[in-house]
Order: C-alpha cells, then structure tokens, then sequence
C-alpha cells in the first residue's frame, strides 16, 4: 500500500481516467507525471502546433490537480530515463499508465517498465508497471471473428463491437472520490514555458483552437446541437458539420467513453453516424495492434510490389496545394494554415496523391504526419491504406475518385474553395471546380491566368486513372 507514480500520455485529462483512477484506489500516496519527450520533439520544427497544444493541457490538467490537493510534476527528457529516475526519486512501488499502442510506444513501455522495477533497491517484485484501456472502448483481442482472427472487414468488426457493447465498456472510472490519495504538490516551481522547451509560439490563439479539458468540453456542447445533422453535413467542408473534437481524442483531453456513450444512448441517424466514426477509430487501433508491420508496409502484402513513380515535382505541387484541381489545393491549403483537414477532403487528396500523381501513400501519410494537430498513426496509416486500395476493407483499387466530381458533389457552390484558393475567387460557379476550361477571355473577366496565377493541372486526371488501373492490374497478374 506504498506510493504510485502515474504517468500521463495521450490521457491529459482528470476526470474519467483509467489508469489514475486505479492508482488512487489502490494506493494512499499518488504522485502524477508528464514527460515531455525529447526523443520525439527533437526532431519536431520549432513552431509546431501540436507542442503548444500539449502544453495548454498539461496546464490545465495541472491546474486541476491543484485543486484536488496534488499536482502535476513535468520533465523534459527521455522517458526511459526520467521515470524510472523519478521512480527511484519518490520511493513508489509501482508506475501506472493508460496504453498506447504504437511499436515505437509499446517498446519504450517494455523498456521503462524493466528500468522501473531496478530502480529502486529492495524488493524488484514490488516494482510493478500497471497498465491500462482507456483511448479506446475495445483494445488488442477483445472484438475478434468467431474464429478466434482480428477482423480485416469493418462492417462485421462493427456488428461484433456493437454486440459486445454494455455499462461495463462505457463506464466512467472516477477520480474525485479518492483525490484525498493524491501526493500535495512537492515545490512551487512553475511548468515549463515553449521557450523552456524549446519551442516558439504558434497560431492556435489566433485560429481559435479550443484547448484542454475545458475546450473539449466546449467543443462537445456545441457538437451535441448539432449532432442530429452529422450525417447530412459531414461531407461538405464549408458547412462545418464535424465535431472539431480529433485533437481531444489524440491527447485525451475528452473521454471517449464520454463520447461513445452519448452516441449510442441517442435515437438519431447523426448519432448513430458519428458512432460509426468513433468504432472506425477502435477498428483501426486494433489493426495496428495486430498488424504493426502496417506501420511502414501494405496491410495487403501483395501491393507492396506496386511500383510507384518518382516525382518529387508532383509532391511538391501536392503539399503547397498547386496542383491546379481547386479542391485538392484548398484542402491541402487548409492542411497548412489550420493543421486540420476535413475528413471528405482527406480521402480526396489521398486518393489524388496515389491514383492521380501515382505517388506511394507513405509520401503522403508522413506529410499528414507533420502537419495534422490530431496526427494519430493508427487512423493516419488506416486512411491512407484506405485511399490507395492497400489496406484493410479499402477502396477497391479500380474506384477512383475524381477530383472534379467530387468537388462539384461536395463544394457545390465553391465556398470552401475560395476560402483557400483566393486566385479563384471571382471565378464563376460553372468554372469553379475546373477553372482550366475558361477561355481567356473568361480568364480575364474574373482576374486570374490559368497558369500563371494559378496552375493548370499537373495531371490529366483520364490518364492518370489509365496509369493507376495499370499499376494495380500489374500486381494481380
């Protein structure tokens, strides 16, 4: 019944929270840290998006262990150093943590957790690293085929998650019955500035971005009246129909039980939709978890012999958003300025980086990688198989999307694209989506020379889908 140390992760939230909760229970004395990684912020740029949301959080999270009596203890350093280290430092007989399961993730665990149990001198037995589910509802092997296999199929992996579904899987686990366990703060020293780590301000202020546990809150309240409408308003950019809360999820400042159970105890289509979404995020958790190769290769192994071009030109065209197909530029405009995307507009790109440019998804999956504020591995990688028809229940790899088609479909009117793509803005609604079939006196007429202020198309879309059908047909030969 001596000390614990719990360790925060993708979990910065204090209420609702799985691994605290079982420490508080379990032991009279609960210190809590959060470790920022060097290992993984060294190689960030300075002005990223993603530390500066991560430190809101944590002030925040610290902010409310105050208030309970604890206090939250930062380091910045190597996590196989300083936990153990400060295991050692605090005399506790076990660490606590809620899973992760990334490879890189799930060995630095097994690392601290032998680390741990020397670090102290005594007992190694007593020194014990506890983890537990809590980003997800279901984790490892807990949603499998009758046979006993991991399902590769969402539809059935969504009809068994919604069997096994009951209270027991949406339950909270509270924190404030047992907040007289937490350890009082040990100093007063304040929490690291970006400066202190290294980092410069970003725009998350000026862009509006609800941060913390407060701002998820916020976000939730607003999506709730709304939510009826989800699965009319979801695919279409300018409306703004998605709940905005992917950032909350990646770092926990929201409960996905809070989430889920919401979802499923409501009547609704938009409801039921969303649920939808929040088991995709489960199914794609799970594939990572059972097929961790699908980290760096084709979940289908037979496609990673699909030899795809070399066109650095291309990608840079792609990730500046000039590739001269109004939509795909504007998504990857917004990708930039905001470090979101929308979820339609996402599968667009994705399915023009590798059927339209022919470039590899990996090229395109390490750029979201950089630049997305909710960049989660499991569901980045599970998107972007998705789109280039390598992955787990993908897109049959002789659909695909057309990039004029599917910006008439969702940006009708043009609205999204004239958010971002402001050379086009006097252009007319019938230009819009293909501006490249203006004369040049249309041209003139809305201010903008097709290519010159804004690019003609880097491809034929026709015969990039030729190429793409004969890449793939290539492979099943």
């Amino acid at each position: 019944m001596s000390a614990a140390l719990v360790w925060f992760r993708r979990d910065l939230r204090t209420y609702d929270h799985a691994a605290l909760h079982q420490a508080l229970r379990a032991h009279p004395r609960v210190h809590c840290v959060f470790v920022f990684d060097t290992t993984i912020l060294d190689a960030l740029p300075r002005r990223d998006r993603r530390v500066e949301f991560i430190l809101r959080a944590v002030e925040e999270v610290d902010a409310a262990l105050r208030a309970m009596g604890g206090a939250l203890i930062v380091r910045h350093g190597d996590p196989l150093v300083e936990i153990p280290r400060l295991a050692a430092e605090l005399g506790v007989s076990a660490v606590y943590a809620n899973r992760d399961y990334e490879p890189a993730a799930i060995a630095r665990d097994a690392e601290v957790k032998r680390r741990t149990a020397s670090a102290v001198p005594g007992d190694t037995a007593s020194h014990n690293f506890h983890d537990f589910k809590d980003q997800v509802i279901f984790d490892r092997s807990e949603v499998m085929t009758q046979g006993g296999t991991p399902f590769s199929v969402f539809t059935p992996y969504k009809n068994a998650w919604l069997k096994r579904l009951d209270p027991t899987a949406l339950r909270s686990w509270p924190i404030e019955d047992y907040a007289s366990h937490l350890a009082p703060p040990r100093d007063d020293a304040p929490l690291p500035t970006l400066r202190d780590l290294g980092f410069e301000a970003t725009d998350l202020a000026a862009l509006g971005v609800p941060t913390g546990m407060s701002g998820a809150q916020a976000l939730f309240r607003d999506f709730i009246e709304r939510i009826d409408d989800y699965a009319a308003t979801r695919d279409f950019p300018a409306i703004g129909g998605t709940s905005g809360l992917s950032p909350h999820l990646r770092f926990g400042t929201i409960s996905i039980r809070q989430l889920a159970a919401y979802a499923h105890a409501q009547a609704g289509r938009g409801a039921s939709t969303w649920l939808s979404e929040l088991i995709w995020r489960d199914f794609y958790h799970a594939i990572l978890w059972h097929q961790p190769r699908v980290a760096t290769q084709c979940f289908k192994p037979a496609f990673d012999a699909l030899r795809w071009d070399d066109a650095p030109d291309l990608l840079d065209a792609w990730r500046a958003g000039r590739t001269g197909y109004p939509l795909v530029d504007a998504a990857m405009r917004q990708l930039v300025a905001t470090g979101w995307m929308h979820n339609r507009l996402r599968m667009i790109v994705a399915s023009f980086l590798t059927k339209d440019l022919g470039l590899d998804w990996r090229q395109g999956e390490a750029w979201f990688a950089e630049k997305l504020l909710d960049f989660d591995l499991a569901a980045n990688n599970g998107g972007w198989q998705w789109a280039a028809s390598t992955g787990c229940d993908a897109q049959p790899w002789f659909r695909i999307f057309n990039p004029v088609t599917q910006s008439e479909k969702f940006d009708t009117e043009g609205r999204f694209i004239r958010r971002y793509v402001p050379e086009l803005a006097r252009v007319p609604q019938k230009f819009i989506h293909a501006p490249w079939k203006m004369s040049a006196a249309e041209q003139a007429a809305c201010g903008v020379r097709i290519g010159a202020d804004y690019p003609a198309p880097v491809v034929d879309h026709a015969e990039a889908r030729a190429r793409t059908l004969a890449r793939f047909q290539a492979i099943r030969e």
